[in-house]
């Protein structure tokens, strides 16, 4: 029973089309951004691309709460973006230790913040839309 309920609560579909568009849209300017801060190049092009990727992962929850059908935009638009946060950082993470490089939890735990309030951002949005009507294509009533 209880795995019913768990599995009635997400709409997979939602979140992988919402993890898709957050590693498209976010995870370049991420691997940018942190490329700018490594090389010591200007570090107002490395808040850009930050500031970037952030937006992509708005866009990336606001998409899996827009497209999902168990009511619950919020909780998509956080799962979406947390999830593929923490996928692709640990990717990340695990190329710069096999490289033998240093790595700043800090950081990836402050990110971790940020990227929780651009999931909660892109779940608000996808809400919105849901509360004025505007549906995805084929799920029209």
């Amino acid at each position: 029973m209880a795995l019913n309920d768990a599995a009635s609560r997400w709409d997979v579909d939602a979140l992988k089309a919402g993890a898709s568009v957050s590693l498209v849209f976010a995870v370049p300017f991420a691997i940018a951004a942190r490329w700018a801060a490594d090389s010591r190049h200007d570090d107002t092009l490395a808040l850009w691309f930050s500031i970037a990727a952030l937006i992509g992962f708005v866009i990336g929850a606001g998409c899996a709460a827009w497209v999902q059908r168990v009511g619950l935009p919020l909780s998509h638009g956080l799962v979406t973006a947390i999830g593929t946060y923490i996928a692709a950082q640990a990717v990340f993470i695990i190329i710069k230790l096999l490289r033998g490089g240093e790595v700043n939890w800090f950081a990836s735990l402050f990110t971790l913040s940020a990227v929780t309030g651009a999931g909660l951002l892109g779940g608000l949005l996808g809400r919105q839309l849901h509360a004025k009507g505007v549906r995805p294509s084929g799920t029209e009533q």
